[in-house]
């Protein structure tokens, strides 16, 4: 993911948001970490985060050995600067304009009350999303 500018190097940013930034949007941070290491800078953020991470998200992520709970909750307020990608998550409206050189809405549901294969089919989708996204920016 690092793009040789002038003998510089540039890491990607790219920032996921759903509207709890307790679910979706953490997971697929999670995912940019570990297909993009030290390459990518992932972050993410909710229009309305929820303060706290879904313990189902912390256990869903732990099967693949991925502690999420070394992640918090953060608040678009809390993120500034330029990306190269921006991700929503279905949060409609309420995902203000952050710049980015790509968007993308995946409109995925919120998981937080789905079942645990439903948690689990989502949260591979995420993967699949992720690793296809990180294969186009590079």
């Amino acid at each position: 993911m690092l793009l040789d500018v002038g003998g510089v190097l540039l890491m990607k940013r790219i920032l996921f948001v759903c509207v709890e930034n307790s679910n979706r949007s953490q997971m697929a941070e999670a995912f940019a970490h570990i297909q993009g290491g030290d390459d990518v800078e992932a972050l993410s953020a909710g229009s309305a985060p929820s303060g706290v991470i879904n313990p189902k998200a912390i256990r869903f992520m732990s099967e693949l050995g991925y502690d999420l709970r070394r992640h918090t909750s953060k608040s678009l307020d809390e993120i500034d600067g330029e990306f190269d990608a921006v991700v929503t998550m279905g949060c409609g409206d309420n995902c203000p304009w952050v710049p980015a050189k790509r968007r993308e809405d995946w409109a995925l549901p919120d998981p937080k009350h789905m079942g645990d294969d439903e948690y689990r089919a989502l949260r591979d989708n995420i993967e699949m999303r992720v690793k296809r996204l990180l294969a186009e920016l590079a």
